[in-house]
């Protein structure tokens, strides 16, 4: 049986690696992973938020709206606040001098963006099965052969090598980290991507 990784995108676009290393690291000077209260497998660092509104990224909308199935029925239910990603325009001031701002002005003259975060995955440690509203965009900054995304099934390493890729995260997915690092990723939800 041969698998379909359409569900993964590779994009046709590449960002220095070594720069997005260096801006994650100038970045955790000046802000921690945070995540809503009582939510400890889930770590954000927001780089954009609504304009003129720093609550636009504190909380449960540092993670934002999402079903999941939690138990044996299979009922879907569905967790966290709806957010209006479309509002989440402005770069963050604190973050204007890291590679990441060039790396957000490119991505948002190519794609329709929502919120923009770097997102960590504790070594050993796993997301719940569950979807989004929108497709992803995800750009590995630190990973491992053992940080695995699975859409729909199908298992893939994204590797951190600079590219770009958009994951249909609109089906049932999740992400683990198998390794004994943390797994590092910016993703950015994408408002205009359309999976066939």
């Amino acid at each position: 049986m041969k698998l379909d990784f359409s569900d993964f995108q590779k994009q046709d676009l590449k960002f220095d690696i070594n720069k997005l290393k260096k801006a994650y690291h100038e970045i955790l000077k000046i802000k921690n992973f945070d995540g809503p209260e009582g939510i400890s497998n889930f770590g954000a660092i927001s780089l954009t938020q609504i304009p003129g509104d720093p609550d636009s990224i504190k909380g449960h909308k540092a993670r934002g709206v999402f079903w999941t199935k939690p138990n044996s029925t299979g009922k879907e239910v569905i967790r966290d606040v709806s957010i209006d990603e479309s509002a989440y325009s402005e770069f963050i001031e604190d973050y204007k001098n890291t590679y990441f701002k060039e790396v957000f002005d490119i991505l948002s003259s190519r794609y329709k963006l929502g919120r923009v975060r770097i997102l960590l995955k504790q070594p050993r440690s796993t997301l719940s099965w569950h979807r989004d509203p929108e497709p992803r965009l995800h750009i590995p900054i630190i990973t491992n052969p053992g940080s695995i995304m699975v859409v729909d099934n199908v298992a893939k390493h994204l590797p951190a090598d600079g590219s770009v890729w958009i994951t249909n995260n609109t089906k049932y997915h999740n992400a683990f980290n198998g390794g004994e690092e943390n797994r590092i990723h910016l993703v950015a939800c994408v408002l205009d991507h359309k999976f066939n």
